[in-house]
């Protein structure tokens, strides 16, 4: 970790007029605008220092480099202090890392983890740092942070003085990079999950979407292949428990994300929003599984993740304060709830190692299925009006705080595995020129990946292709593959060097999703695997189903 910035940054801090007061030092460009404008990367830089300066708390580090060369800040607060990711290890605290940005057209949580870390640092939340080691990235994204134009998001309610772009500097969207990691920040991210290894992710959005009646949505993990134990606390005990301290401290109606869509339009199209029409039947549903989605992934990663998503039409203030608020009480559930978290965290990593150790651990999903809820439930449908935006004269919508009516519903909020197919022992895999970017992305997500040291001859499962399908149009420069086949079994010899990726890790779960042939967000999903692919050959990555005595070891 890099604890001094480079000198760009530094050059940057320099463009930004300094507040004349002590007071104003520490407020955020939001504040010091009257909530007109959102804070550039020099503001935001800016801000850290000068808190940094009134606290014995906070360390300040940098986890990595946009595209264009920022140092990304991370914003360490610890009581006592701390740097290293050993030291908060050594605590026994959970982590709880805070991130805010990833889309810079979305930009209250960068705002609101200002706020925060403030009043962590110097003010009424110290307390927190008994229980806690937090965690703060508050501007991901900050290449398309400085993109601010009134063209971004116009119809969003404020900030008027415009916001950045959704992507970064190379148009990649941040929160599809989970998986395929392209990006440098995507990178830079996952580095900072392996070393630091949050017990909690909260991830800071803003919606798009449906005239809905809440302050704020959220969505925990939605993959059903994380551990049932970490879905099942975060749905039906610490979300439930932080919406209602909200409603009952801060007056902040919250519920599961979602959007309106036509219940006759779920069972022909799951994967796709369709907004409901007049006069049809509405439901509200979430929206996707796939780990590309950084909640989804670090279910995949045994760990505990939520998103949030202000509503776009409440004010900018507001959202400001709804995003803050809703993470203040995240943490302080964490804080009471510590040993828990922790318990549960460690419980869920010691039986992923011992059942992958066995090789019995059976099976996981490769398809999904959208699932309501068991009976129909209770969703604000909000009002809105059309506001002009004094700088750019174009429309903006607002919502009505406190015009809403209930409307019961099916919730459709939950996946289920479509199709299943066996977790193995371990994976193997040629170490060859046209697998190396597969052996780098497994040893980028921190996964562990060996070579065999001499030849092992066992029976394995086989992957026969017999359709390739590309999607017909890119996203983020990629035509999607999806594979069908059959699995066949054989015994072969594999010599020394042949790649072995065992199941016994505390992140199978992710291990299986990226090497899967018929995964749908996989290494073979985002072409990292397309010489390989074509009907008639077999999957160059072979399943060991049972437990074997292998001789390898560990790739550096």
């Amino acid at each position: 970790m890099r604890l001094a910035f480079a000198a760009a940054s530094l050059l940057l801090l320099s463009l930004t007029s300094m507040p004349r007061t002590v007071n104003e030092q520490l407020k955020s460009r939001a504040e010091l605008t009257n909530y007109e404008e959102t804070s550039r990367y020099a503001d935001v830089m800016r801000f850290i220092r000068e808190l940094q300066k009134r606290s014995d708390y906070l360390r300040v580090a940098s986890f990595g480099q946009s595209e264009e060369g920022r140092e990304l800040p991370l914003l360490i607060l610890a009581d006592p202090p701390l740097a290293q990711p050993r030291q908060a290890r050594a605590t026994g605290k959970p982590i709880v890392f805070i991130m805010a940005n990833i889309h810079a057209g979305e930009v209250e949580g960068k705002e609101a983890m200002l706020v925060l870390a403030r009043r962590i640092a110097t003010g009424d939340l110290r307390p927190l740092l008994e229980s806690l080691i937090i965690l703060i990235a508050p501007i991901y994204n900050a290449d398309g942070n400085e993109r601010i134009s009134l063209d971004n998001r116009p119809q969003q309610n404020g900030p008027i003085g415009g916001v950045g772009t959704r992507e970064n500097a190379r148009g990649l969207d941040l929160n599809r990079d989970y998986m395929k990691l392209e990006s440098a920040e995507a990178r830079s991210l996952v580095s900072l999950f392996n070393s630091w290894d949050p017990h909690l992710t909260v991830d800071l959005h803003t919606t798009n979407g449906s005239y809905h009646g809440y302050h704020l949505t959220y969505a925990p993990t939605l993959n059903p292949n994380a551990d049932a134990r970490l879905i099942a606390y975060e749905r039906n005990k610490m979300l439930p428990a932080i919406t209602r301290r909200l409603r009952a401290q801060h007056k902040f109606r919250t519920y599961f994300y979602g959007n309106f869509a036509a219940r006759e339009a779920m069972s022909r199209e799951l994967l796709s929003f369709r907004p409901a029409q007049e006069g049809r039947e509405r439901v509200w549903r979430t929206f996707d599984h796939r780990p590309r989605f950084g909640n989804n992934y670090l279910g995949l990663r045994n760990r505990l993740a939520i998103l949030s998503e202000a509503y776009s039409y409440l004010d900018f203030r507001r959202r400001i304060e709804v995003t803050a608020a809703f993470v203040e009480e995240i943490l302080k559930y964490c804080a009471a709830q510590a040993d828990e978290i922790v318990r549960l965290i460690n419980r869920v990593d010691e039986d992923t190692l011992r059942r992958g150790r066995s090789g019995r651990f059976g099976e996981l999903g490769v398809s999904f299925q959208l699932q309501p809820l068991a009976r129909p439930v209770e969703i604000l449908v909000g009002a809105v009006e059309k506001r002009k935006n004094p700088r750019s004269g174009r429309e903006m919508v607002a919502m009505l705080e406190d015009k809403f009516t209930s409307v019961r519903m099916l919730d459709y909020g939950l996946f289920a595995p479509a199709r299943s197919v066996a977790v193995p022992f371990a994976y193997l895999l040629r170490d060859e020129k046209g697998l190396r970017a597969v052996i780098e992305k497994l040893t980028s997500h921190g996964l562990v990946v060996e070579t065999l040291s001499e030849p092992l001859t066992v029976e394995v499962e086989s992957f026969l292709i017999e359709q390739v399908n590309r999607a017909p149009r890119p996203f983020q420069g990629h035509r999607e593959v999806s594979l069908k086949g059959r699995r066949q079994k054989e015994t072969l010899t594999f010599p020394a060097g042949f790649i072995l990726v065992r199941a016994a890790q505390p992140m199978l779960r992710l291990a299986f999703y990226l090497l899967e042939a018929e995964s749908d967000d996989g290494l073979a999903s985002w072409n990292f695997l397309d010489e390989y692919l074509e009907e008639g050959k077999v999957y160059p990555i072979y399943k060991l189903l049972h437990s074997a005595q292998v001789s390898s070891q560990v790739m550096q």
